[in-house]
């Protein structure tokens, strides 16, 4: 993970979660960039407003991009003040998902973090931008400021949004002291596939110089979020690694039970990927 994405809600101060995210930079000698993105002015536009009122949006929202532009010098000080070597600012104009989606095409890990006084901050959001962008995320709760990696926990029931999840997450499970896997009931996504040997998680994270502790959780779908988030609490979990499960393949844009639950109230950082 060389290339580090932070969305910044706010250009006038900076807060925890671009303090994580320098944190996160610095582990991993990676570069920073944050990006600050204001609606275009069309979509604030009423249906039957005036060219007058069109043109005040107008200039009102050139009056953000200016002063939000303006704010790279004090990001670029603020983020290497706390070790980032190469820091970057990036203003644009458009819808969040979309301009995330686009600038993740050069970056390796978005960082989030859940705050609804900020715009895209609620869990709700938070899971649009998650589902939107094809890179993982780390999900921050409000007041998470230090970027810890010695015990990293994975939820793992086999399905591939899990694996796709714990190789992504690979240069962060290579830096941890300890490493624990939540194992829930798996799920058989590819059973038309006879596998010849079965594919076994420990073998596969061995291979990468990793020796998982194992720890079983036995409860129904509907109780796997509190399940996992309870269990992440015991083993002194920093950052729980899940895959991003939408309900169904026809219905993407809503999230499964267990990853809403999580988004919504895990108190420690979550990396996503969908």
């Amino acid at each position: 993970m060389r290339d580090i994405l932070v969305h910044a809600g706010n250009f006038k101060t900076w807060g925890s979660g671009i303090d994580y995210a320098a944190h996160l930079a610095t582990k991993l000698d990676a570069s920073l960039t944050g990006a600050y993105v204001y609606p275009s002015p069309l979509h604030m536009m009423p249906p039957y407003g005036s060219p007058a009122l069109l043109s005040a949006i107008i200039e009102n929202a050139r009056e953000i991009e200016e002063t939000a532009h303006a704010s790279e010098q004090s990001f670029v000080a603020w983020t290497q003040g706390l070790g980032v070597r190469h820091a970057a600012w990036q203003v644009a104009e458009g819808y969040v998902p979309d301009v995330f989606a686009h600038i993740g095409n050069w970056t390796d890990l978005l960082v989030l973090q859940r705050d609804p006084d900020t715009a895209w901050g609620s869990p709700y959001d938070l899971g649009a931008l998650v589902l939107r962008v094809d890179i993982p995320c780390i999900v921050l709760p409000r007041d998470v400021r230090e970027a810890r990696l010695e015990c990293i926990a994975l939820a793992w029931n086999g399905a591939p949004e899990a694996v796709r999840a714990i190789h992504a997450a690979l240069p962060l499970l290579q830096r941890a002291q300890r490493v624990v896997l939540l194992s829930g009931e798996r799920r058989d996504s590819f059973i038309e596939i006879g596998w010849k040997p079965p594919f076994e998680i420990e073998v596969y994270l061995g291979r990468h110089g990793i020796v998982p502790e194992r720890k079983a959780i036995v409860v129904d779908e509907d109780h796997a979020g509190t399940a996992l988030l309870e269990t992440a609490a015991q083993v002194d979990a920093d950052l729980l690694v899940m895959g991003a499960y939408g309900r169904s393949r026809f219905s993407e844009w809503a999230f499964g039970g267990a990853t809403r639950q999580v988004l919504r109230d895990a108190a420690l950082p979550v990396f996503l990927r969908h």
